[in-house]
């Protein structure tokens, strides 16, 4: 039984986030099993770096699978191609150490927020991007989000009610730039709550709009109360843009 890795890209507009569901196939997890369960003749149970939301997008998303079989890989990744749909790309396919998971031995991730900062439109990134017409004050959403770096509780910024697991993580880098029009919120760290990033992105938001103090957010964080954070940001301006593992450091 071979241990294997591949890495995945997808447009997440039509799909109802990555995770299978039992009432649905139209998920990137479903398609990604089938094509694989049909050309491996066996069924494939493929793990994942993390799950993300309906309509939220991944630049490098990492899974792993275990199958038996003796297929080349270039053989195996060219057949996946060809197969899939063409919102659903796959990147490379190669054979991984017997231990290899890709959730469980992931040591972080990045995000990528981008948002429109325009009142014109632009309609050909519109299924990537928030528009927000109006100004947004950069340097007061830097100022904001720096009180997020850090090892921290988040469980203000968690759309789970009610979790048994730790809501402890550590942020470890957040930048905030502009180019042109275009504002890019980028967050690293260990790993990421339910919603966690599109909650802290609409509170920086708030922040930029001066709907919201930037000094508040310390008192955000020390309240775990997702009451008061700011709102969801929409899922289509999220991307998962990168995965990282030890040994690849």
């Amino acid at each position: 039984m071979g241990n294997y890795k591949l890495t995945v890209c997808y447009d997440g507009t039509r799909y109802r986030g990555w995770q299978r569901q039992g009432n649905t196939d139209n998920t990137i997890q479903a398609k990604l099993e089938a094509v694989l369960s049909r050309l491996l003749e066996q069924p494939v149970d493929l793990a994942a770096s993390g799950r993300t939301d309906a309509g939220v997008h991944a630049r490098r998303q990492i899974c792993s699978f275990r199958a038996e079989t003796m297929a080349d890989c270039d053989v195996l990744l060219s057949a996946l191609r060809s197969f899939l749909p063409e919102d659903i790309g796959a990147i490379s396919l190669e054979p991984a150490p017997p231990r290899f998971h890709a959730r469980l031995s992931c040591s972080g991730k990045t995000y990528v927020y981008r948002i429109w900062n325009s009142e014109a439109p632009n309609v050909f990134r519109r299924r990537y991007m928030l528009h927000e017409g109006r100004a947004l004050d950069t340097e007061a959403m830097r100022l904001a989000a720096l009180p997020f770096l850090g090892r921290h509780d988040f469980a203000a910024f968690c759309s789970l009610k009610h979790s048994k697991k730790s809501t402890v993580r550590e942020l470890r880098d957040l930048q905030i730039t502009r180019s042109g029009d275009e504002l890019r919120l980028s967050f690293t760290g260990d790993g990421f709550l339910y919603n966690m990033v599109r909650l802290l992105t609409g509170t920086l938001l708030e922040v930029g709009l001066h709907n919201r103090a930037p000094e508040d957010v310390s008192l955000l964080l020390q309240s775990r109360d997702r009451s008061l954070v700011g709102p969801l940001a929409p899922a289509h301006g999220l991307c998962l843009w990168d995965v990282f593992y030890e040994t690849e450091k």
